[in-house]
């Protein structure tokens, strides 16, 4: 079967017919040292058709509708002008290689025309982008290197780039995902360190576990702190600015003068010192990133964190993946959303399904009594999906939904 290959660039549409490929098509490794070198490789792949580019927005255009799956006229039109014609009825004894497997769909669905798209047919295209220019050379008209200058060639490599890395409503949710990952990420990083500092620390000032609960304010005082034996009721005003209480300063310096714990060596303060300042510097960056969050979701998800909060309608978004797939889910998909093992494994042995997952953490769900958790999963979830709907396909960014 003859192999036809379709390249797209700005300067226009170009068709080759690659010779001789079935003798090395199973070995890539192969094909990928053929495209090495020009010579060698323009005797297996010629270029048969080139349809230059109108203009340099126009060759953009089409490779951006390439990119995105979309056969375009002047695509189809240029493939049934070059092409070897079809019988009706017949099959072809062709096929097309293309770079997108998108549009290679598309075309086939359309024309009819066999396309296909794997790892010999991409090696054979970057051997075609590598060379292209010599390929093109003698086809190319007299005022089409003038239309492409290299400072309009760099002008359509940035409107490319940027057309495929500007944001847009269905891809802001990536934001939300990456954070609400970063912070569970953080918490389990803070929890470790906070345990070290602990326990570290714990062996020369063990009373200050039984004072001091949080482990970024644990963290703070250890450094303060340093060596229990030089604290006294001086530093008690400089404690009372960490601790926000005069009280529990006052507590931590007689817990001091009367400690237990045995004396600590430099280097081990040393050790502690530099846990402290790790677990006080992701708590704060933990901080930020939170404050972060939960301005992402009031922008993007207003209906669905005013009804459920910003940490648990990011996790529910993370978990199926986008906010648009969220909206796309029934209430009794998004009620288990995060229980899929319970359920897999209740479908599998026939017992009782779960009745919620994420929306467990819900205050909602957590207020209400044992016999009425499950509705109130199942009102809630109904209620969620409304809300990520109305956020999703709504045009303007409003929790005015929800709140009516």
């Amino acid at each position: 079967m003859a192999l036809y290959l379709l390249f797209e660039s700005p300067f226009g549409y170009a068709l080759f017919h690659a010779y001789g490929m079935d003798e090395i098509a199973q070995d890539t490794q192969a094909v990928r040292d053929s495209t090495v070198d020009f010579n060698r490789f323009c005797q297996v792949v010629k270029l048969t058709a080139f349809s230059p580019s109108s203009s340099a927005i126009d060759g953009l255009n089409q490779c951006n509708a390439v990119s995105e799956g979309i056969m375009t006229d002047e695509l189809r039109n240029f493939l049934e002008l070059n092409l070897p014609k079809v019988k009706e009825g017949k099959k072809a004894k062709f096929c097309v290689g293309v770079s997108e497997p998108k549009v290679g769909s598309h075309i086939s669905e359309v024309t009819k025309i066999p396309c296909q798209s794997n790892e010999f047919v991409l090696e054979l295209l970057r051997g075609v982008r590598l060379h292209f220019a010599k390929f093109i050379k003698d086809w190319m008209p007299t005022d089409l290197e003038k239309r492409f200058g290299s400072q309009l060639q760099l002008g359509l490599g940035h409107s490319d780039s940027r057309a495929k890395v500007k944001s847009n409503v269905n891809q802001v949710d990536i934001m939300v995902i990456q954070a609400i990952f970063s912070l569970d990420t953080l918490d389990k990083d803070i929890k470790s360190f906070s345990m070290i500092v602990r326990k570290w620390y714990g062996y020369h000032f063990p009373e200050l576990v039984k004072i001091v609960n949080d482990n970024y304010l644990y963290a703070k005082i250890a450094k303060f702190v340093e060596n229990k034996s030089d604290l006294s009721e001086t530093h008690i005003p400089a404690l009372a600015d960490i601790v926000g209480d005069e009280d529990k300063a006052k507590d931590i310096v007689e817990a001091a003068k009367a400690s237990m714990g045995q004396d600590i060596s430099p280097i081990d303060l040393i050790n502690v010192q530099q846990f402290a300042q790790r677990v006080i510097n992701l708590s704060e960056h933990r901080k930020k990133l939170y404050d972060y969050l939960v301005t992402m979701m009031n922008d993007i998800a207003p209906n669905l964190t005013y009804l459920i909060g910003e940490v648990i309608g990011a996790r529910l978004i993370c978990r199926a993946g986008s906010l648009s797939n969220l909206a796309k889910c029934p209430a009794s998909t998004l009620q288990t959303l995060g229980a899929e093992k319970a359920l897999f494994r209740a479908l599998k042995t026939g017992g009782n399904t779960p009745k919620y997952g994420l929306i467990f953490h819900s205050s909602f769900i957590r207020r209400a009594s044992g016999r009425n958790k499950g509705r109130m999963a199942r009102f809630l979830a109904n209620k969620c999906s409304f809300a990520s709907r109305a956020d999703f396909f709504s045009e303007t960014s409003t929790s005015i939904l929800v709140k009516s």
